[in-house]
């Protein structure tokens, strides 16, 4: 009666879509420059306060008529409405074909009239520079710059790129480039500016698909070997009551009786301090490689998961029984077998800094989304990132026929039928797009079509270059193409063939070329073609299988029917796949048997297309809850991550850090005094030459403290003042030594490099600790909160030790003397002058021409066991002259 929540969102935005129209005469009058004093225009009025709203019919019909003229492109009313919703944050889903590319420009460059930057996120790195370099000649026509991002980029330009008004970058590059930049130590070398607004294209594939596995920057860390050796020695003393094991879940854990023993040992060997338990949170590592190395002895059997050769360890595959050479085990377990076998043990990589997508992309201060298909998933938008959903209406009525599955009993006679119904259609001269779930099933189906000498094309995940090309063509009168579920993102199929690809290439052979021109005669070469594909039924989507999520399947289905064009899709399945195995063949396979069912026959009927979806529906609330649970987890840890990187830009942007110093080396101060002298202690109960001890190491002070102590009257406060007092004297000398601008510099590289090292520990901790956490569900324990509480500790124990050793570093940097800086300078000279000789000596050798000796007694050339047996650098026994190596030896 009033119509969806959805009609309602575009029935708003169409007043503003009319204003746009309105304006639309005026913008055609005004000349190139014109276009450009407008953006000038727009600059400033945002800067005297007028907000990007009041600001937008006048964006959205510049940047039109900039588009226009650049690109012979004038934007449908479609089209402007999916900016305005891209510019209110939401996901503006829209079917193939109207356009999601030229959309972006839209909000783009309103939001880019900030001048705090843009970021336009594509899937792969082929889309970034064909974005960039196509819409930049837009951004461009208005007076925007454009920028692209790619791996492997010179430093100068990657720094230029983010400067740009609107940067193109892949979801990998710019989560990477945070992290990189979060461990840089001068802000100059900074590459990203703040996160102001991301528009993410195919949305659905980077913030739920990619969104299960973090971006991770790692790099080798310290050798542990002794640890490892230590704790397998261990393992064998277990006897069978000290754990349990569970061959199913290929699990293995320690009992009760085993925990006490280990405790016992684990303190006896000196690999737990004295006083620590092993539920303590300090004790999270040690856990963590005494469980590695239970499952290295218990769960992996020699030359049935993995050999031994040329002393080292090798996987096994479980399924082709290959060795997997070059793979190894994460998280200490491959350390943990090579102990247990005796081989050298390889250092495991150590995570230097980690992000998930979900928690980069929650960065930007406004996130918007564009893809053909989100309104499945618009739960997970709203609860994770606060998107909205939009389903934008299409420029023109689908045409598209979609047919009720197909269901066969065998995969066999499934693939009989797909090959049956794919020569049908080219016959016809229809195009098609085969779907399949697989690479290998992929390959599967061209046999099949190279038997029935069918000619056709395989896209694949390889290169995403050859990937364009051939979805461009899978238009083309009588196409075969067969594609995995990757495939084809980004470019549009279009029937007889893609124009704009064709227009593009047109325009960088002859950049003088009018737009208008080239396409006119380019639309004129292919309106034949394309009427012959229209008469033939248009693009045919045929899937092989259904995905486990319905969002895949109409992304497939969305291939065909763009723009009013006919179409048709149709899905083949059979009891054998995977989904249909899963979701009750068995019930299935006794109702098709009962009808009696032929072999070659399908069953059609729309309650089968129910059925499945629902099965569909369950499997994406399963995924959901992962990915869910999977980011409570990786929020603890964000928190954290704000904190500190937030901390060292704090530090990179300060000229002077010496109060910060000040208050963590008071800080310290403070806990050494509370931990010796305790609150309302009898002085007879301190610890005075403990407190001594340690004050010479934290803060390399040898002070009086035990007459301090001594004095009548003094107490804890009195102590810690005079350590303050005597600690701050010694600091300011050492600055007046060093000079001013020395010492800032020394504190902030000490400060820096502490932080970096202590939070990677941090990192490989909590890592330890989420993954032994979850056996606190067995004592009733909710693993998330445990883990909450646990984690908070370890990072309060984390800033603690922060303070510590950056005092203490602090106090053992000291100049360099006179006498020692002499001594410095003598031993470079003896450095260089050696160098100097024995580039004399190389060259008088080269100089002299070998003087040839005489043979060895019965040197036969031609039988080397007359040679005798010379060393590689001796001379040669045939009396040349010269080494061994670079002669006879040499054959």
């Amino acid at each position: 009666m009033f119509g969806t929540a959805n009609d309602r969102k575009v029935k708003a935005a169409r007043p503003l879509v009319e204003k746009i129209n309105a304006l639309e005469p005026e913008f055609q009058a005004m000349s190139d420059q014109a276009l450009k004093d407008k953006t000038a225009e727009l600059i400033a009025r945002h800067e005297q306060g007028e907000t990007l709203d009041a600001l937008l019919p006048e964006a959205f019909a510049n940047c039109r008529e900039g588009a226009r003229r650049a690109l012979g492109l004038r934007a449908f009313d479609t089209q402007l409405l999916g900016g305005i919703f891209l510019h209110q944050g939401n996901i503006a889903e829209m079917k193939t074909g109207e356009g999601k590319t030229l959309v972006a420009t839209f909000p783009a460059y309103l939001n880019a009239l900030t001048k705090k930057g843009v970021h336009i996120v594509t899937v792969n790195d082929y889309l970034v520079k064909r974005d960039a370099d196509w819409m930049g000649k837009v951004f461009g026509a208005l007076g925007m710059t454009t920028g692209a991002v790619y791996p492997q980029q010179p430093q100068d330009e990657k720094k230029a790129a983010y400067a740009c008004d609107i940067t193109y970058a892949t979801n990998n590059e710019l989560g990477f480039d945070y992290l990189r930049d979060n461990m840089k130590s001068e802000l100059k070398d900074m590459f990203q500016r703040k996160h102001h607004y991301a528009i993410v294209d195919e949305v659905d594939s980077i913030l739920i698909d990619e969104a299960r596995t973090p971006l991770i920057i790692s790099g080798p860390s310290q050798d542990k070997s002794d640890l490892y050796i230590a704790i397998d020695k261990l393992i064998p003393e277990l006897s069978d009551e000290m754990y349990s094991k569970d061959e199913k879940s290929r699990q293995v854990t320690f009992t009760d009786e085993g925990n006490e023993y280990l405790e016992q040992q684990l303190h006896a060997r000196e690999l737990l301090p004295e006083g620590q338990s092993l539920y303590d949170p300090e004790s999270t590592t040690v856990i963590h490689h005494v469980n590695q190395a239970l499952r290295a002895h218990k769960m992996f059997q020699r030359d049935k998961d993995y050999i031994v050769r040329d002393n080292q360890v090798v996987l096994i595959d479980e399924f082709t029984g290959r060795m997997m050479a070059g793979r190894r085990l994460s998280e200490g377990l491959h350390q943990a077998i090579e102990a247990k076998e005796g081989v050298q043990i390889q250092p495991e990589n150590v995570t230097l800094a980690q992000v998930t997508f979900q928690n980069y992309f929650r960065l930007y201060d406004k996130l918007a989304g564009m893809t053909g298909t989100a309104a499945t998933e618009a739960d997970e938008f709203k609860e994770i990132y606060a998107l909205g959903v939009v389903e934008v209406p299409t420029n023109r009525p689908i045409a598209r026929k979609d047919e009720d599955d197909a269901v066969y009993r065998t995969a066999q006679e499934k693939y009989a039928a797909i090959v049956e119904t794919i020569k049908e259609s080219h016959e016809k001269g229809q195009p098609i797009l085969v779907g399949t779930t697989s690479i290998e099933k992929s390959e599967l189906l061209s046999q099949l079509l190279q038997k029935a000498k069918l000619p056709h094309n395989v896209l694949n995940a390889r290169h995403h270059e050859q990937e364009a090309q051939i979805v461009a063509d899978a238009g083309k009168l009588g196409a075969i193409t067969i594609a995995t579920n990757m495939a084809g993102r980004g470019t549009d199929i279009k029937l007889g063939g893609n124009v704009e690809l064709k227009v593009i290439e047109a325009l960088d052979a002859d950049p003088e070329a009018h737009p208008d021109e080239v396409r006119a005669r380019i639309e004129a070469e292919h309106a034949d073609e394309e009427a012959k594909v229209k008469e033939a039924g248009g693009l045919f989507v045929l899937a092989t299988e259904r995905h486990e999520s319905r969002r895949i399947d109409n992304q497939l289905r969305g291939r065909s029917g763009r723009q009013g064009d006919p179409g048709r899709s149709s899905f083949f399945l059979s009891l054998e796949d995977d989904l249909m195995r899963i979701f009750g063949s068995d019930r299935l396979d006794k109702v098709l048997s009962g009808l009696g069912m032929k072999e070659g026959e399908a069953i059609i009927h729309p309650w089968v297309n129910k059925s499945l979806e629902r099965a569909q529906a369950k499997v994406e609330g399963r995924n959901f809850d992962m990915r869910k649970n999977v980011l409570k987890f990786d929020d603890v840890l964000n928190e954290q991550r704000k904190l500190v990187f937030k901390q060292r830009m704090e530090i990179m942007e300060a000229q002077d850090l010496s109060e910060m110093v000040s208050e963590m080396r008071h800080d310290v101060v403070d806990d050494l005094v509370g931990l010796h002298i305790p609150e309302r202690a009898y002085a007879d109960q301190w610890n005075i030459e403990g407190l001594k001890a340690d004050v010479a190491e934290k803060l390399g002070l040898d002070l009086p403290v035990d007459q301090w102590a001594a004095e009548e009257g003094v107490d804890d406060e009195e102590i810690a003042e005079r350590l303050e007092k005597a600690s701050d004297e010694a600091m300011a000398q050492k600055a007046a030594a060093f000079g001013p601008e020395n010492m800032r510099s020394i504190e902030k590289q000490i400060l820096l490099q502490t932080i970096d090292q202590k939070w990677r520990e941090h990192l490989l901790t909590m890592e330890h600790l989420r993954s032994v956490v979850g056996f606190r569900g067995y004592a009733q324990r909710d693993p998330l909160n445990e883990y909450k509480k646990e984690a908070f500790q370890l990072f309060e124990g984390m800033l603690d030790s922060l303070r510590e050793d950056v005092t203490a570093t602090l106090s053992r940097v000291r100049p360099m003397t006179e006498e020692e800086q002499r001594q410095q300078f003598a031993l470079f000279q003896q450095q260089l002058a050696a160098q100097q000789e024995a580039l004399k000596e190389a060259e008088a050798t080269q100089a002299d021409p070998v003087q040839p000796g005489a043979a060895i007694e019965g040197f036969d050339e031609s039988d080397p066991e007359t040679w005798g047996n010379p060393g590689r650098n001796e001379s040669c026994p045939c009396g040349s002259g010269k080494k061994f190596k670079h002669c006879h030896g040499a054959v």
